[in-house]
């Protein structure tokens, strides 16, 4: 499994038209990697508060598991805000975690970063005596999140801590008014990919308690970047690309031809051109021990 996703992924995202850890090759994992690293650039401060939070929630770790690692956003995080801990990241997709690995040697961290390949819906990786289990945009793609809640559980120490971050929705970039096509574009895009159940997550708090949890924390987080324009419409570009791709069938010939518009860079209409853009959006977070 990868995360996002941001996110997201960062920390990694769950983004249009691929299960994130479940690649249909090359081009879409290069894609997806692309996306992750430019959320953790405009993103960095945002996930810094989460990591911030983390820490008081988890004091002085030594060992780390980061599920669903991606190209290591969370992973480069958790170890920045714990330098005294080892971390392990583990991910499906070994192209993912190949990309990891070289960022981590760019990082200087290679010594106190290491990596799992392992599908979390097939078996759980040898993995025990974890002080903090971080697991960001990756629960809500596994088959079967309760036996995997009961494996987190099962693997961490006495004092052990688990971290879930969900996106609450898929980022926005774009004023509801384009000044092109019908407004409202990007709202009919989320409606149709909440119809699609990407991203979709439940309140994990039930999920964890039934485990054998106790939720000791819960927050939301708010983001919003427009201070770096061109980063902002590269990001958003490699976002609605991949939406254009994933929605091609479900959206409207005006809003296919506005999102063409969009994402023609040498066009009057293009992202470049605009001034107009932000990258807004949010996360909750919780934070679980072991009963």
């Amino acid at each position: 499994m990868t995360t996002q996703h941001p996110q997201a992924s960062g920390h990694g995202h769950h983004h249009p038209d691929q299960e994130h850890g479940h690649a249909h090759g090359h081009d879409d994992e290069s894609g997806m990697a692309e996306i992750l690293e430019l959320d953790a650039l405009l993103l960095r401060d945002h996930l810094q508060e989460i990591f911030d939070w983390t820490a008081g929630h988890s004091r002085a770790p030594r060992t780390i598991v980061d599920l669903g690692a991606g190209t290591g956003t969370g992973t480069l995080g958790l170890a920045r805000t714990f330098p005294q801990a080892d971390v392990v990241a583990v991910d499906q997709s070994e192209f993912m975690l190949d990309r990891l690995r070289n960022n981590v040697e760019q990082h200087q961290l290679a010594n106190r970063v290491s990596t799992v390949q392992a599908d979390l819906d097939v078996a759980w990786p040898e993995l025990a005596d974890i002080d903090l289990v971080w697991a960001a945009s990756s629960m809500h793609h596994m088959k079967d999140p309760a036996r995997v809640f009961g494996e987190i559980r099962a693997s961490l120490s006495p004092e052990g801590v688990l971290v879930v971050v969900e996106m609450d929705a898929l980022p926005r970039y774009l004023p509801s008014d384009l000044g092109i096509g019908a407004p409202g574009l990007e709202e009919r895009c989320h409606q149709l990919v909440a119809t699609a159940g990407w991203n979709s997550h439940p309140d994990w708090q039930v999920d964890l308690e039934a485990a054998g949890f106790t939720v000791s924390g819960r927050q939301g987080f708010d983001y919003s970047r427009d201070d770096d324009p061109q980063l902002v419409a590269r990001t958003a570009y490699t976002f609605l690309s991949r939406m254009r791709t994933g929605l091609a069938e479900e959206l409207s010939p005006e809003d296919l031809e506005t999102l063409d518009q969009l994402l023609d860079l040498d066009g009057r209409h293009g992202l470049n051109a605009r001034t107009d853009l932000s990258m807004r959006g949010s996360r909750t977070v919780w934070a679980a021990r072991p009963r």
